[in-house]
């Protein structure tokens, strides 16, 4: 939604409109009433209020059944155009603050209500650009939904914590358009651009591109991004067809990024800027996206939609894998890291398809609600990977002066690296690759039922997968009540369920296999507000998460591991459980026309609840979950002030202490960011500032090996954005 300053410097015009059209203009513009409070001596119209609903959404089909937040038990954080434009953000991690209950785990995978999750839709179907290592981009996306909980009947397999779903940019039939410049510190500068409107009767079209680059902050690392999107909208009087392609080209140089080494309480033992990858070291993406959506009415009362999604991505890497911290001089303190070289390329491609029908009708007192929908997902990862492998005679040979042309020279652990000493076209690089093929088809079934204040849900899914040559199958299933005692407070209530595959590797007899599917599944309940017209949208939700069917080895009576063929594979049992227990509270209000405030609150406990004692699980620290932190809380604030055309925004961003993979503390941190929005006119400015006070501080950890990912220090960039 674009801010009240570009509305009102839209309507500010010279000449003589009277009152009233210049309310009708801003009506149009904002979907709100826009007060008029003079007309000085030149017929210039001053607006000052602000069009309402300024970060809500008020409806959602990432439920599949287009609804109003309080009309559904299903807990989905929204995040429109506005506050991501407010928020200076270029990508996912810029937003996780929004959302209660999210914070990072490494690269595009979070924690979730306490469990690892990387799940990525696009307008409602899988298809992920971009292959798990580059962050999602947020140029060409309208609005980002983060559905929380299990998801199996709705999305099929997926982690318990929830899943994002971004929606693209489509074509508009009413002209906009904009160019935006930005500058900033990092060596930072780029440009975009996009233009929408109608090109002919019931024909509409949008152009976009962005390009941006930047030092980062880390040695030897830089970004260029370059995203083109362009789409087609049909009004095909039946329907509406949208055709969209999407290309991402992404060069990040001295990448894939690990941590920065830490002690045992979480300190860096070096810079924030120290970084493993020597300055030759890249990830680069190239990543080709074509959709077709349509949607339409076979009646007043029947719907129906479809999209198709095709991704055809390739992501090449080479990076220096830190392997072994040494401490060369046996003083206690860690001076050089051992490493190997990786040299990896990922090809990957998509095939999505989706459809649902919704059928809505009376039946007497009942208002119901049926959703049928079918998806198929086909894709083949090809890999190809190469090593050279970290050996302890490259430091022996390094510490006495005697290195080959072939080794891997360790990294000097300190403020000055000695980067450029090795050479990666000399390594004795061992190649590798594997195809991996999958395929996914489910058919499922949500009726709703209205009876008064009450609304009733129901689901269920059949899902066939297969992995290779393993097929198999799977339901899941979702209920829901709602009660509403006003029509601005809803009081919920949901069950959910939901399945991972195991890993092909783990199914063969040899090992026991094959085993049924990790299972997920949520009991939660809670409120939501709509109160003062919609202007204070809040909720209050208490859940607990049980993930079942972990694999863990087998073992006997005297805790041995059990071999039952003498194969020499440990055979496994699916015995593992975790349990995940927490309270969210979020809030996105409309305090006074001009001040607009967003909290999201998290606590969660997520343990191990059982197993086979031999500690086994994956991101498990003892009987807790690594980067998952107790409490989350990030807070947005933003007010205006009309007379100048300037907004004045401030955030906070506070995660709780954790544990990492190996045990080492996460330290809690807090950190303030503040944007300033100047409208002259139909010109915009924007001053952001991140990390105000520069703070030293790891967003998540991983191994002692690769130490924690530190977090960006103080950034500034002003952004200039010309509407028309």
């Amino acid at each position: 939604m674009r801010s009240i300053y570009a509305i009102a410097s839209t309507i500010a015009l010279a000449g003589a409109m009277s009152p009233a059209m210049a309310e009708q203009v801003g009506n149009e513009q904002s979907g709100d009433v826009a007060d008029v409070e003079e007309i000085d001596e030149e017929n210039t119209i001053v607006v000052t209020a602000r069009g309402q609903k300024l970060y809500r959404v008020d409806e959602t089909n990432t439920a599949k059944l287009p609804s109003d937040p309080l009309d559904t038990p299903i807990s989905i954080t929204s995040i429109n155009e506005q506050l991501i434009e407010d928020q200076g953000a270029r990508d996912a991690q810029d937003i996780y603050r929004n959302i209660s209950g999210v914070s990072l785990f490494s690269y595009a995978g979070v924690t979730a209500r306490g469990f690892r999750q990387e799940e990525i839709f696009f307008d409602g179907v899988r298809g992920d650009p971009y292959v798990g290592f580059n962050v999602p981009q947020l140029f060409n996306i309208q609005r980002v939904d983060y559905l929380k909980g299990p998801a199996g009947m709705l999305y099929g397999p997926g982690a318990p914590g929830g899943l994002f779903n971004y929606i693209t940019k489509k074509p508009e039939e009413e002209f906009s358009a904009e160019l935006r410049g930005i500058v900033g510190n990092f060596d930072r500068f780029g440009a975009s651009g996009e233009v929408t409107g109608s090109l002919a009767d019931g024909v509409y079209g949008r152009v976009g591109v962005f390009y941006e680059q930047q030092d980062e902050f880390r040695f030897n690392t830089d970004v260029q991004t370059l995203i083109l999107d362009a789409g087609l909208t049909f009004d095909l009087n039946f329907a509406n067809l949208t055709l969209q392609a999407t290309r991402y080209d992404q060069d990040q140089g001295g990448n894939r990024l690990r941590g920065v080494p830490v002690d045992d309480n979480g300190n860096f033992l070096v810079t924030r800027r120290w970084n493993h990858n020597e300055e030759t070291d890249f990830l680069d993406l190239v990543s080709t996206n074509l959709q077709a959506s349509i949607d339409g009415a076979f009646a007043d009362n029947l719907t129906w939609n479809a999209t198709f999604r095709y991704t055809d991505a390739e992501q090449v890497q080479n990076y220096h894998e830190p392997r072994a911290l040494i401490d060369t001089d046996g003083d206690g303190a860690f001076d050089l890291v051992g490493r190997e070289f990786r040299d990896q390329t990922r090809t990957e491609e998509q095939y999505t398809f989706g459809a649902n029908a919704i059928w809505s009708t009376d039946l007497g007192p009942v208002q119901n609600r049926l959703l049928t929908g079918y998806e198929y997902f086909e894709g083949s990862l090809d890999f190809i990977g190469g090593r050279a492998s970290f050996n302890a005679d490259f430091v022996t040979r390094f510490l006495a002066g005697t290195s080959l042309p072939s080794d891997i020279i360790p990294l000097t652990l300190n403020n000055n690296p000695n980067y450029g000493l090795t050479d990666p076209t000399q390594y004795n690089v061992a190649f590798g690759n594997s195809l991996t093929e999958t395929r996914r088809e489910g058919f499922y079934l949500l009726n709703e039922a209205t009876i008064g204040p009450v609304i009733l849900s129901g689901g269920v899914r059949f899902d066939w997968f297969s992995n290779g040559n393993l097929n198999e199958s799977d339901e899941t299933y979702r209920l829901g009540a709602i009660y509403k005692p006003r029509d601005d407070i809803s009081i919920f209530v949901q069950w959910a369920d939901s399945f991972v595959p195991q890993g092909s590797g783990n199914q063969i007899p040899e090992r026991g296999g094959p085993f049924a599917p990790v299972t997920g599944e949520i009991i939660e309940a809670g409120v939501k507000t709509a109160l003062d017209n919609g202007r204070i949208r809040a909720s209050l939700s208490v859940y607990e998460i049980k993930r079942q069917n972990f694999l863990q080895p087998l073992i006997d009576g005297n805790g041995n591991t059990v071999d039952v063929g003498n194969d020499g594979l440990e055979d496994l049992a699916a015995i593992g459980e975790v349990t995940s227990r927490g309270v969210e509270f979020d809030v996105v209000a409309d305090i006074t026309d001009n001040w607009v405030f967003t909290l999201a609150y998290a606590y969660n406990d997520t343990r191990i609840t059982e197993d086979n004692g031999l500690g086994s699980f994956s991101n498990r620290v003892g009987d807790r979950f690594a980067n998952a932190p107790e409490h989350q809380l990030g807070v947005w604030t933003r007010y205006q002030v009309p007379s100048i055309n300037t907004a004045f925004a401030l955030g906070a961003d506070f995660v709780d202490e954790r544990l990492s993979l190996s045990g080492q503390t996460v330290q809690d941190y807090v950190i303030f960011d503040a944007s300033i929005i100047w409208t002259p006119g139909p010109l915009e400015v924007l001053l952001r500032v991140d990390n105000i006070f520069d703070k030293t501080y790891a967003e998540s950890g991983f191994l002692s090996r690769t130490g924690h990912f530190p977090g960006e220090p103080r950034s500034v960039f002003v952004e200039l954005i010309k509407r028309f």
